[in-house]
């Protein structure tokens, strides 16, 4: 247990924070300019801009933070620079990917497995495709060595060897692929790649369904085509609500949470095209002392308003990154947390990360 430094009360807090949920959220002390600091210290580790560029520049409009780029500057994602008045690419596009793919034989332990038809066929595989890079910076992260493949690196190692056509990663298919699936990192800094791929894909086998996870801050026309793709596919998309309160999660991931909620609302409105296989599936981790039950009940309940038959799964924690030293979930926690779904009204709703439950 550490003593928040605002408020004085004991609790589960993260010693890279140093302050509660509550303090947070009700931003007291201005803790958010102490919190802005982590934030930029975790980043220049990694050799990424320490914050979302704002100002004088060329705007990119591939996610929601909408950095202003200037003359040899890089995005927040580090896949973006501004040379010569110009947004480049460095990965991303629709020629080249930064990423790692490989199978995963069904069933699988994707977030949307409970509900997904994937689990009925044994013997087929998902191609899962981790893209190395994202649109937020969160404390907590769980695959946080993706930040190892950043611009820099990129361009001092000469990683071009690395960059995978869209073309490549779509001919990876086999007559066995059942599914692919975008995560990371996050896909939506590589929305044109993963479209441009999956535009392939349909284009040659119509039978494989084509599925994202991500944080959901995309720009909204790339996130139209995605819905569509997904729909004709019988794939899904799959939200991860990280928190609801925007002061919350400015703390913990780097960035607002507002286009997230539009994009989940966005899609939410198609849901009535096809109910199932679910076109739309929400999860959240279960970060002791900073997602409380209340929380969960605050982005249940945003959830249901959208439709309550969206299924949401309630993932368990392990420590990394920079909240390493806090502890696992508890199974009572887990437990509440349900509770506080069902109770704001929705009707599916999975536990996940089970092995991860500490008593």
């Amino acid at each position: 247990m550490i003593r928040c430094k605002i408020c004085g009360k004991e609790g589960i807090i993260a010693e890279r924070i140093g302050v509660c949920a509550l303090c947070i959220k009700e931003n007291r002390n201005n803790i958010f300019d102490e919190i802005k600091k982590v934030h930029q210290k975790s980043r220049k580790e990694f050799s990424l801009e320490p914050e979302v560029p704002k100002g004088k520049g060329i705007t990119c409009k591939i996610c929601a933070n909408e950095c202003s780029l200037e003359e040899g500057k890089s995005g927040f994602c580090g896949l973006r620079i501004n040379e010569r008045g110009k947004i480049m690419s460095v990965a991303g596009s629709r020629d080249k990917g930064i990423l790692e793919w490989y199978f995963d034989p069904l069933p699988t332990n994707c977030v949307a497995s409970w509900v997904c038809e994937g689990s009925k066929h044994y013997g087929k595989k998902n191609l899962a495709v981790f893209y190395e890079a994202c649109s937020f910076n969160c404390l907590f992260c769980q695959n946080w060595h993706f930040r190892e493949m950043n611009t820099e690196r990129i361009k001092k190692l000469g990683c071009e060897g690395r960059l995978t056509p869209a073309e490549e990663l779509a001919n990876s298919t086999d007559n066995n692929t059942f599914c692919i699936c975008y995560f990371g990192g996050d896909p939506t800094v590589q929305m044109p790649h993963a479209l441009e791929t999956s535009k392939i894909i349909r284009k040659n086998r119509k039978d494989i369904r084509i599925c994202f996870e991500t944080n959901g801050s995309m720009n909204q026309g790339l996130l139209k085509k995605a819905v569509t793709l997904c729909l004709e596919s019988g794939g899904c998309i799959k939200f991860d609500l990280k928190a609801f309160d925007e002061n919350l999660h400015y703390a913990l991931c780097g960035v607002s949470n507002k286009r997230t909620l539009e994009n989940f609302e966005f899609v939410g409105s198609h849901i009535s095209k096809r109910r199932e296989p679910p076109l739309l599936i929400a999860s959240t981790l279960l970060v002791p002392g900073y997602i409380s039950e209340d929380e969960v009940f605050n982005i249940a309940s945003f959830i249901a308003k959208v439709d309550k038959t969206i299924p949401y799964s309630l993932l368990a924690f392990y420590p990394h990154f920079y909240m390493s030293d806090l502890p696992t979930t508890s199974r009572n926690y887990a437990m509440k947390a349900f509770a506080a779904a069902r109770n704001a009204g929705l009707e599916r709703i999975h536990l996940g990360n089970i092995h991860l439950l500490t008593n």
